[in-house]
């Protein structure tokens, strides 16, 4: 919230100064919004509306129906721990360093993703939970390291690939159970656990075998960036949809 504050002064003190309209943007349609980036090098293909998107993170896990730019419904979240932060929980369980979202995925890429099987929630609906597998998982560590000191450092690969794995299968079912339940067959992803290298590569795959159009943001525009939330001021100010110097920040804005 310190933050948000110090920004949200910033913005009213610069708008009021410059006589400028004041835009606030909601942190989870950015991610959403960045697809519609364009650059001077490139003009990226779009997603039409209605789709589907996936937005994984270090703080949100969610199914989103985009109906328009501003008219988005969420239809599956989670119940619990984010997808990001069990990728976090679990490099910090192997004790590599923060953020270890990013090391699991570079070193997934040498290991067998089928070496270990972690236990998948069964949770009802769209929803996720990941906070059964991060105690499952850390039950995993610990007993074998207690028979072999040396098990995370002689098997990081396998075991780094293994819990990739299942975490990236536990979102592609749910996914694959929206896209039915709604018809949708544009699917795209955002946030930034989209930059997994894994995440993306079954995307691709499942494209093909699902006859989905599948979205995939450019690197940079999956964590957070300012791009993305001036792309979403941008559509804002389309519309005119401005606010008053009377705007307060939120830590928990409900995407709407």
């Amino acid at each position: 919230m310190g933050s948000l504050l110090v920004g949200t002064s910033f913005s009213k003190a610069f708008a009021m100064g410059l006589q400028i309209p004041l835009i606030e943007v909601n942190h989870m349609q950015g991610h959403i919004l960045a697809h519609f980036i364009d650059t001077p090098e490139e003009t990226p293909k779009k997603p039409s509306f209605p789709f589907i998107c996936l937005t994984v993170s270090g703080g949100h896990t969610q199914i989103v129906v985009v109906k328009d730019h501003f008219d988005m419904q969420v239809i599956g979240e989670t119940i619990d721990d984010a997808a990001g932060e069990a990728f976090d929980k679990a490099a910090k369980i192997m004790g590599l360093p923060y953020p270890g979202g990013p090391l699991i995925d570079k070193y997934a890429k040498e290991g067998n993703p089928k070496a270990y099987k972690f236990t998948k929630p069964h949770i009802p609906e769209l929803n996720f939970s990941f906070s059964g597998l991060k105690t499952g998982f850390m039950n995993f560590i610990n007993n074998e390291s207690a028979r072999d000191s040396g098990f995370v450092e002689n098997n990081k690969a396998d075991i780094c690939a293994s819990i990739q794995f299942t975490i990236i299968t536990i979102l592609m079912d749910k996914l694959k159970a929206a896209s039915e339940q709604t018809g949708i067959k544009q699917i795209a992803i955002a946030g930034g656990v989209s930059a997994n290298s894994g995440l993306r590569d079954t995307l691709k795959k499942l494209e093909k075998e699902l006859a989905w159009e599948v979205f995939i943001p450019k690197f940079e525009y999956c964590t957070d960036n300012a791009a993305m939330i001036a792309i979403t001021g941008y559509y804002k100010y389309l519309k005119k949809d401005f606010t008053s110097q009377a705007a307060t920040p939120l830590a928990r804005y409900e995407l709407k």
